[in-house]
């Protein structure tokens, strides 16, 4: 599944969960929620609430990603290193390997 695709699933799933889950609990623990002194009707309380729930899904994948592409990285920094090492290690075999290649190579006439 592509990661497009579940992420739209999730802010689906996360929106209805909230609110089938949400008018259920304002029912049942007769909560009323003011703004400005005015009660809030209940579908207007729960979509505010899922979108404060989708913002914090939002921000958990922000840094769920972020600890990812740390890693990633991480791990490109130690290849690369260990690259560079072995280059540095073994750069005059590489050089007299160029040489050699350079003087013993075939050299082909160009006929025109």
């Amino acid at each position: 599944m592509s990661f497009f695709k579940s992420l739209c699933l999730a802010i689906f799933a996360t929106l209805f969960l909230t609110y089938a889950l949400g008018v259920s609990f304002m029912e049942l623990l007769n909560v009323d929620i003011y703004m400005d002194a005015e009660v809030i009707e209940p579908l207007k309380a729960i979509s505010f609430s899922a979108l404060v729930v989708v913002l914090l899904v939002l921000v958990a994948l922000a840094i769920a990603m972020s600890v990812f592409g740390t890693l990633i990285f991480i791990a490109m920094l130690v290849i690369g290193g260990g690259a560079m090492l072995l280059l540095g290690v073994f750069w005059p075999i590489f050089l007299i390997a160029g040489a050699i290649w350079l003087v013993a190579r075939d050299k082909r006439q160009v006929q025109c």
